[in-house]
């Protein structure tokens, strides 16, 4: 590189010129002149400065005492009415925008905070408000108009028909301008609620049919929308005579705006009419309003999209079944707008009109299922719109999904239930495209940016096992939530991937899969190679001890949280250290007592060797909180009632599925043995000789059952069955409510003589000061056909390396326990 004399000073005026561009641009000083305008002494009081600043000040800090109206009102209400008001009257007449705007929502305020009396307030803002009403910029004469529209709700009737009411005469006639007469409109829909049926009819109908025939057409569609409010108080008979004759000319009208505005009126005020004139007149206007919507502007269709349900509701045992089918094809005709080829584009149009036309059409198919759970009133012919279900779903616009999503669950059990086919195994199998379009939907919802989306449709999921059958759930759907749950970004969709799964399990009716999901769950989030996965196995212990019973917790859960104490990464033992409470109120004494002396050297380990300081200043916090829970007890107490009787339903239900699934077994078994039975008759009768049939009148011994002995044992395990089977129907919406007071005693039985082997199994993971849990199982983090779970109520557990990093790239993390001390139980006699 040259570095001569000249390059050098070539260098230097480069280095000189990108100094000047980036320099930043430095703001404009105010000059001395304009400090001192803007300097106001310090010793004025409130009142005297906000004068000063109305007078003599600059715009801004107009606006600014315009803004702290209400605080004077509030300090001083009579030296600012006195004072401050007559100087704000003379600004506003020449106010900016922004001092406009201020002063509207300023005398808006004061009038919402009853500062002042009512009459008060009529007598020195309600001319201000009228007076601004017409302003010249939009913003400001809506801003006013709102002040004023809220003001009618307050002000006495009298001051409405002398200052409002009597000038709106002359300001609703065609010699005044448009926007006189669009606030005319406006304010005559909101008087009505504030007259008589009398008055009304005497000085506002007039009114009201004058401007419904307005030569404007802005000003005939903002007085047909204002006709339900004045329907509401006339009441019926008068709007029969006088509202429906003006609605029916405007939905006529030559304006397109007009008719759409006709229209939506009818559908809000179809429950004011009774059935002769719903029938008669209303539905021919739809009839014909749907017949020309598509010919239409495409805004019409949204509008009609979006009222389809209460329209639908409206006229609910009107149609006659042509009627009803034509509106039927009408509405699955909308859910495709813009799908199908025959919708295509224009050669003509050029592209921001394209894509201005697929928005619309796009809003079209959202308010089609926005609308969707109307559904409901097809009853037993729901499953004509199962394709139109499917279509939605599998939607390319999130907007849609959203849509749907809202009410899912019902659209779904709704689906399940009014088709033929509502046997519990097969009740989609007329839909097979179900499954995959929720499971699409799901992904298509995870691959975009609209999370809030993606985490609706995870809680809306867990609807489904009262929909589709366990196996589907379990193949289709539950290894989708561990995916989510190890690879997903977003927390709050973790978590209801995780909610969703543990309501999976909960409903899961084999429990070869039930102990599958639970050993992974355990390996590969609660001894995961990642702190993150860590953190999500304890999101999913605070949802399992919501959902299932405490023993469940108690037997499959309770070691493998509590051996996160020794986590190395801090946040992983903080948060654990929040999830105790309500570890702790899952046991029960005395069964549990075991467990509860394992808890306490845990936190007690903690208190003595925890290092973090924020982590120990929780562990502190935890302990107080721990030594005030009272525990549970075996016998239900008065107190903790409820929840005991919760958690009772809650085992009782657990037990229950495992009944089904035996139950389930047998008479499978049972089902096989007999069809082989009657093909080994069938074989013995093809190959009778005549001989044996000569024999078949002698009286001949076969070991087995006697024929007069009556199958008890059969009956009961297959009423066993139908009502383990009528339960799967019911338990998902089971709502804990009364409850039988006692338990059964087979179970308490089962319970009392498992306590014994709970404390065994504890006594024997002990040693002389630590106590370990072996993994006796060498399965990978995959499904393993046998898994081998850790529970209190079983043998020893297992033992391997402690982990020694607690990085995210650290080695899986193994059950380990080191150095606890339980000198209570190495005390205890055996």
């Amino acid at each position: 590189m040259d570095f001569g004399q000249n390059s050098l000073f070539g260098y230097m005026e480069d280095l000189q010129e990108l100094t000047i561009i980036e320099r930043p641009v430095r703001r404009s000083l105010k000059t001395p002149e304009e400090i001192e305008r803007l300097t106001v002494d310090e010793d004025l009081s409130d009142i005297d400065r906000a004068v000063y600043l109305l007078s003599a000040g600059q715009d801004i800090q107009g606006a600014s005492v315009i803004a702290n109206l209400p605080f004077l009102m509030r300090q001083n209400p009579t030296e600012t009415l006195r004072r401050v008001l007559p100087k704000v009257r003379e600004v506003l007449h020449v106010a900016s925008v922004e001092m406009q705007l201020a002063a509207a929502v300023s005398f808006l305020t004061i009038l919402q905070e009853e500062s002042m009396s009512v009459h008060t307030f009529a007598h020195s803002f309600l001319q201000v408000i009228l007076l601004h009403l017409e302003h010249r910029d939009t913003g400001v004469s809506n801003a006013w108009l709102e002040t004023l529209l809220s003001a009618v709700e307050l002000l006495p009737k009298e001051t409405l028909r002398h200052e409002i009411l009597n000038p709106l005469v002359s300001k609703a006639q065609l010699s005044q301008t448009v926007q006189s007469r669009l606030v005319s409109c406006k304010i005559l829909g909101k008087l009505t609620n504030k007259f008589d049926a009398h008055s009304i009819k005497r000085e506002i109908l007039p009114l009201v049919k004058s401007l419904c025939q307005d030569v404007e057409y802005e000003v005939r569609s903002c007085m047909c929308r204002q006709l339900e409010s004045i329907a509401q108080g006339i009441g019926t008979e008068l709007t029969k005579n006088v509202v429906l004759p003006e609605l029916i000319e405007l939905s006529r009208d030559e304006s397109g705006s007009v008719r759409l505005a006709a229209f939506e009126t009818l559908v809000n005020m179809l429950d004011m009419f009774d059935t002769d004139d719903r029938s008669q007149t209303i539905l021919p206007l739809v009839k014909s309003f749907c017949e020309k919507s598509f010919k239409a502007d495409e805004s019409i269709l949204i509008s009609l999209s979006f009222h389809l349900g209460k329209l639908c509701h409206g006229l609910y045992g009107i149609f006659t079944p042509d009627q009803h089918l034509r509106f039927l094809e009408f509405y699955k005709k909308l859910c495709t707008l813009g799908l199908q080829q025959e919708n295509g584009h224009n050669e003509n149009q050029i592209p921001s009109q394209i894509i201005e036309q697929e928005k619309k059409y796009t809003s079209v198919r959202k308010n089609c299922a926005y609308n969707f759970p109307v559904s409901k009133l097809l009853n037993s012919g729901v499953h004509l719109i199962h394709k139109e279900l499917i279509t939605l779903l599998q939607d390319e616009s999130l907007e849609v999904l959203d849509a749907l999503i809202n009410h899912l669950p019902e659209i779904l059990e709704l689906m399940s239930a009014g088709g033929e086919n509502s046997v519990q195994e097969n009740k989609f199998s007329s839909l097979p495209d179900l499954i995959p379009a929720l499971t699409a939907a799901e992904q298509r919802a995870a691959a975009s940016l609209k999370w809030r989306t993606h985490e609706k449709l995870l809680q809306k999921y867990t609807c489904l096992p009262h929909i589709i059958s366990s196996d589907q759930i379990y193949y289709r759907f539950l290894q989708r939530m561990f995916t989510i749950m190890m690879t997903n970004n977003v927390l709050p969709v973790q978590r209801a991937a995780a909610r969703t799964l543990c309501i999976f399990l909960r409903y899961n009716r084999k429990q070869e899969q039930r102990h599958e999901v639970i050993q992974k769950l355990i390996e590969q989030l609660g001894q995961g190679k990642s702190y993150w996965n860590r953190l999500r196995f304890l999101d999913t212990c605070e949802f399992i001890i919501e959902i299932f019973s405490r023993s469940f917790f108690c037997k499959y859960f309770f070691l493998p949280v509590i051996e996160l104490t020794h986590d190395p990464v801090a946040n992983v033992r903080m948060k654990l250290c929040y999830l105790l409470p309500k570890v702790k109120s899952a046991l029960k004494i005395p069964a549990d007592m075991h467990l509860l002396q394992q808890l306490e050297m845990c936190v007690r380990k903690l208190l003595c060797q925890e290092k973090d300081k924020d982590v120990l200043a929780i562990v502190k916090k935890t302990v107080l909180e721990l030594d005030r829970m009272e525990m549970s007890m075996d016998m239900f107490q008065k107190k903790n009632y409820e929840k005991d009787l919760l958690d009772q339903e809650k085992e009782r239900e657990e037990l229950l599925f495992l009944e089904m699934e035996q139950l389930e077994k047998e008479k499978h078994q049972s089902d096989g043995r007999l069809a082989s039975d009657k093909s080994f008759e069938k074989k013995r009768r093809d190959s009778r000789t005549p001989t044996q049939s000569l024999s078949k009148s002698m009286p001949i011994s076969v070991p087995g059952p006697s024929s007069n002995t009556p199958s008890t044992s059969k009956e009961i395990k297959k009423s066993k069955l139908t009502r383990s089977q009528s339960f799967n129907n019911q338990a998902f919406h089971a709502k804990y409510g009364t409850l039988d007071k006692c338990a059964s005693k087979s179970s308490t039985l089962a319970h009392t003589s498992s306590v014994s082997g709970l404390v065994r199994t504890a006594m024997l993971s002990l040693t002389d000061d630590s106590f370990r849990t072996r993994n006796t199982s060498s399965v990978p983090a995959s499904f393993s056909p046998n898994p081998v779970l850790p529970s209190t109520s079983r043998g020893p557990g297992s033992t391997a390396d402690p982990k020694s990093s607690g990085s995210k790239d650290a080695q899986p993390r193994k059950a380990a326990f080191k150095n606890l001390e339980n000198p209570i139980l190495k005390s205890t006699a055996w």
